[in-house]
């Protein structure tokens, strides 16, 4: 899995509302120049009005619902100004985002922005609030097409529009749009913001481009090397493109610098020492440094000390030769076991130390509790029994192994040179 994707959209109205004053709306160098959309004049001419609008954006600035309601929902429903309305929707949908009511928030923009009442200024920033409304609200496909519609008629481009618009693509798991999209954002600024990133990240991931999400991750990791969301993916993605050697690296590397922060890590890293040394002439140095990154985390308490780690303790301590060590990872991983495998690799365990009468004793609970290669823990056992030179009770387990297709063979191999039966 990787870190980090999802997105903390912030609503775009949260600055402090545009004044109410209606003359000073056309003052200012205008912000559309270019705008296909003719700018009307102001019609507000009512003083009470005027006072009503300014004090109640003041208090939606503030976050005083009851007043700030209680003075623009009257100009909403009474005044004849269509510019009064507006921007008094235009509050209200404030204060009703401030509180996270959003489906509200969305109705009064979308009812602001078709009374087509305010300057230009005014209404293309109430289209770029809506469009942010409908992220956070999960309308992908409504914030898209209001984003295309705000640069078409207001003539504008912003590397925001263009990131939030690749977001909305990759939450449609339209791929190559949001690619498309979250690049143009980057290519627009010097300082993107690092959601876009990890966008671009995720769409390159979930489309299958996976080598190009893992250069993504690695310029992250560059940019910003203490970042654990882009160290963890990273370290996923190159272990999902089966570059093992240089995902071992970098969680070393990680490791080394306090990067580890949960079982995730600490359990993959083992793992990849155990992969690494099983082409290896001897497994016993990666197998010690698998043992050593779980027991650490154990340490820490980020690894628990559960019936599956304690399992994977006892593997790395097998392949390295410890067999001691591992007998004592995998009985603690025993009382928690939800099927006879650990009880097994236990037992061979205690084969490898000549403890006949443990292992066979232990095996035969793997068996009873169930076993996934059954026959080879018959096989096991037998070599328990032998050891114990019982070779009635070695031949009786043989004879049950010679049952599972994937020992017949080698069980009857077994049993012919044993001189028992054709």
């Amino acid at each position: 899995m990787l870190a980090g994707a999802a997105f903390a959209l912030i609503v775009a109205s949260t600055p402090a509302l545009a004044s109410s004053d209606s003359s000073k709306d056309q003052q200012a160098a205008p912000l559309y120049p270019n705008a296909t959309r003719t700018s009307p004049k102001p019609d507000l001419t009512d003083s009470k009005d005027q006072k009503a609008l300014k004090d109640g954006l003041d208090a939606a600035n503030a976050g005083d619902v009851a007043k700030a309601t209680q003075l623009l929902q009257p100009v909403v429903d009474t005044s004849k100004s269509k510019y009064a309305q507006a921007k008094a929707l235009e509050g209200l949908a404030v204060v009703h985002a401030k509180n996270k009511d959003l489906k509200p928030a969305i109705e009064m923009l979308q009812r602001a922005v078709a009374l087509n009442s305010l300057p230009n200024d005014d209404y293309f920033l109430l289209q770029l609030q809506l469009a942010n409304y409908y992220l956070v609200d999960q309308q992908f496909q409504p914030a898209i097409d209001t984003l295309e519609k705000w640069r078409t008629d207001g003539r504008a481009d912003t590397a925001e529009s263009h990131g939030w618009e690749g977001e909305a693509y990759l939450e449609l798991k339209q791929y190559p749009q949001a690619i498309t999209q979250l690049k143009q954002a980057q290519s627009m600024t010097d300082k993107p913001d690092p959601n876009w990133n990890e966008a671009l990240l995720q769409a390159y991931n979930d489309s299958g481009q996976k080598d190009l999400a893992a250069q993504v991750a690695q310029k992250q990791m560059a940019a910003n090397a203490s970042d654990p969301v882009a160290f963890e993916n990273s370290v996923n993605l190159l272990v999902q493109t089966q570059k093992y050697d240089e995902a071992q690296q970098l969680l070393e590397k990680g490791r080394s610098q306090g990067l580890l922060k949960d079982q995730q890590e600490y359990v993959m890293l083992a793992k990849l020492y155990m992969i690494h040394g099983q082409s290896a002439d001897d497994p016993k140095a990666d197998s010690d440094k698998a043992t050593a990154v779980l027991q650490e985390g154990m340490s820490k308490g980020v690894v628990p000390s559960n019936s599956e780690n304690n399992e994977l303790l006892g593997d790395a301590a097998f392949n390295g030769g410890d067999f001691a060590a591992a007998e004592a990872a995998y009985k603690k991983a025993l009382p928690d076991a939800k099927t006879g495998d650990v009880y097994v690799k236990a037992g061979l365990a205690m084969l490898e130390q000549n403890d006949f009468a443990g292992a066979k004793t232990t095996i035969q609970q793997g068996i009873d509790k169930g076993v996934q290669h059954k026959g080879r823990a018959y096989m096991d056992l037998a070599n328990a029994n032998i050891g114990l030179k019982n070779k009635v009770a070695a031949v009786d387990a043989v004879m049950d192994a010679q049952k599972d297709p994937e020992t017949a063979a080698q069980a009857k191999a077994w049993l012919q040179k044993a001189g028992v039966g054709n």
